[in-house]
C-alpha cells in the first residue's frame, strides 16, 4: 500500500512540474509570436534588439523598483560611478507608479544646486513623457555629453503646479566625506554617499578630529545620502561601535543568510553622537542610522528616512551587460526591516532649509543638534 501511495504522489508531483514547464514554454512561444506581429505590423520599423532589451527590463521592473537591466554601456558607466567619479546630474532615482522618483540628490552636484529634492517625481525629460517608460529608458534620456543641458519637469509634494528645472550635466566627482569642527568642540562629519572610498575617508577624518583634544562630541550627517555599497555601511557603522550586530540579510536561500558584527574599537571613544537623517537618507544610510539607534549609540534627529530595505546584487551577463537584482532584504539588530517604513528619528525636526553645506544659520536641524550637544 505504501509503495502504491508513494508512486501515486511521485506521479502527481511529476505531472504538476511538467504542467508548469509546459505553461512556461507556451508563454515563451506567445512572446515570440507577439514580437513577430510587432515586427511585421507595427506602424514604424522597430529595432528588435532594443525591443528585447526593453522586454528584459520590463520583466525585472515587474519584480520591484530596484531590479533592472543594464546594457554594456550602462554597466560600464555604473562601474565608473561606484568608484567615485562619473558624468551626469547627481541624483539617485527609482521607479514608482510609472514615473521616476528621486531618492536623493547628491551634495554639490548639478541636481542639488538646481534645487531638486528627495521625493520629487520626474514626469518629463526634455518634453518626453516618462510615464510608460522603464527606469533604464528614463535614465538613458537623462544621460548626455558633459556640458549639455537638460530640462526636467517635476511634481513635488505640496506643490500644485509642475516645476521646471534646467540642469547642465557635469562630471560628478564625489568627495563623500566632509568634516569640520563646530562651536569649537563638536566634530561634524557629513557623509554624502557610500562609494568604495567612503570608509577610508571617514576613518581619516575621525582620526584627525580625535587628535583635537577640544572635540567632546560628534554629529554624523546622513541627510540626502542615497546609500551605496553595503560593505561601506558595515565598515562605517563599526567605527562607532565596540561590539554587537550591525545588520543581517535574509534571502530566498537560508544558506545565504548573513550577519555582520562590530569589532572592538570605537574610533570616537564613546563620545556623544547625534545622527541627522531625512527622507533622502536611504539604503546604506539607513543601515548605519538604524544600527547606531538600536545599540543606543546615537540619538537620531530629523525626519523619517526613505525606507529602502533591500539588497541588490550586480550580476554580469554574457553580452558584457548586467542585471541589478534584489537578492535579499536587510534587517536591523532589533530584527526590524526598514523596507517601505524607513528609520524613525528619536527627535523629529522638520527641515526648513535643505542646504546642508555647514550653513548653520539656515539649517534648523543642525542648529537643534548643536544646541543639544552644548547643553
Amino acid at each position: 500500500m505504501k509503495k502504491v501511495l508513494t508512486l501515486f504522489l511521485f506521479c502527481f508531483l511529476f505531472q504538476q512540474v511538467n504542467s508548469a514547464e509546459n505553461e512556461i514554454y507556451k508563454k515563451i512561444d506567445l512572446f515570440g509570436e507577439v514580437l513577430e506581429k510587432i515586427n511585421k505590423e507595427y506602424v514604424d520599423e522597430i529595432n528588435q534588439s532594443e525591443s528585447m532589451d526593453s522586454a528584459i527590463n520590463g520583466l525585472l521592473q515587474s519584480l520591484d523598483p530596484y531590479s533592472a537591466y543594464m546594457s554594456p554601456e550602462i554597466f560600464n558607466e555604473m562601474q565608473t560611478e561606484t568608484s567615485g567619479e562619473f558624468g551626469g546630474l547627481g541624483i539617485e532615482v527609482s521607479m514608482e507608479s510609472g514615473v521616476v522618483k528621486v531618492i536623493s540628490p547628491i551634495d554639490d552636484t548639478p541636481a542639488s544646486r538646481a534645487g531638486i529634492k528627495a521625493g520629487d517625481y520626474i514626469v518629463k525629460i526634455n518634453d518626453v513623457q516618462v510615464q510608460g517608460k522603464s527606469l533604464s529608458e528614463a535614465v538613458d534620456l537623462m544621460r548626455g555629453p558633459v556640458g549639455s543641458g537638460i530640462e526636467l519637469t517635476i511634481r513635488r509634494r505640496g506643490e500644485r503646479k509642475a516645476l521646471i528645472f534646467n540642469v547642465v550635466r557635469e562630471i560628478i566627482q564625489i568627495q563623500s566625506v566632509k568634516a569640520d569642527i563646530l562651536e569649537k568642540n563638536i566634530g561634524y562629519l557629513r557623509l554624502t554617499s557610500f562609494n568604495e572610498n567612503s570608509g577610508k575617508q571617514i576613518e581619516r577624518e575621525i582620526k584627525k578630529l580625535e587628535k583635537n583634544k577640544d572635540v567632546k562630541s560628534y554629529i554624523l550627517d546622513l541627510r540626502n545620502n542615497p546609500g551605496g555599497l553595503l560593505s561601506q555601511a558595515i565598515k562605517i557603522s563599526d567605527f562607532f561601535l565596540d561590539n554587537g550586530e550591525i545588520v543581517s540579510t535574509k534571502s530566498r536561500k537560508p544558506s545565504e543568510n548573513r550577519k555582520w558584527f562590530a569589532k572592538k574599537g570605537d574610533l570616537t571613544n564613546g563620545k556623544v553622537l547625534i545622527v541627522l537623517i531625512n527622507y533622502g537618507s536611504a539604503s546604506a544610510s539607513e543601515i548605519v542610522a538604524g544600527a547606531l539607534k538600536d545599540h543606543k549609540r546615537a540619538i537620531l534627529l530629523g525626519e523619517n528616512s526613505y525606507g529602502k530595505g533591500s539588497v541588490q546584487s550586480i550580476i554580469p551577463l554574457k553580452n558584457d551587460g548586467a542585471i541589478r537584482l534584489t537578492v535579499a532584504k536587510y534587517y536591523l539588530p532589533s530584527g526590524k526591516s526598514i523596507s517601505e517604513v524607513g528609520v524613525s528619528p528619536d527627535i523629529e525636526i522638520d527641515e526648513e532649509n535643505d542646504d546642508f553645506r555647514i550653513k548653520t544659520e539656515t539649517d534648523n536641524q543642525l542648529e537643534y543638534a548643536i544646541k543639544l550637544l552644548k547643553g
